[in-house]
């Protein structure tokens, strides 16, 4: 599975942009494994089942404590993205294997998982 930027996103000059937080390719390049290519030529690599753990949506963690709600044990071992969206030009969003998809990954948050 591979995700890449629309070319407008991609190819437009957006100075207030951050280098570090600006993704040029995401794909999956086996199936434990996501990677994300930054504007600034850094790579990072994503197991993706600690993706999916990571995930910081209200049905994952309690909006009000920060406690994660999310059992790890009830995520399979072989979780998987079987969908990747752009949400603005901030965030991506996974669909995932075990029917999860309401989460929201900032490339921000992405970076420092990374």
């Amino acid at each position: 599975m591979e995700f890449r930027s629309p070319a407008t996103l991609a190819d437009m000059p957006d100075p207030a942009a951050d280098a570090a937080i600006t993704p040029r390719k995401i794909r999956q390049t086996g199936p434990r494994e996501l990677a994300i290519v930054w504007a600034d030529g850094h790579e990072s690599h994503y197991d993706v089942r600690d993706l999916r753990l990571a995930c910081a949506c209200a049905h994952c963690i309690n909006e009000w404590t920060g406690e994660s709600r999310l059992d790890p044990s009830s995520v399979p071992l072989d979780v998987h993205p079987v969908k990747i969206e752009g949400v603005g030009r901030y965030a991506i969003q996974i669909e995932w294997s075990d029917g999860h998809g309401s989460g929201i990954y900032t490339f921000a948050r992405l970076r420092a998982l990374g």
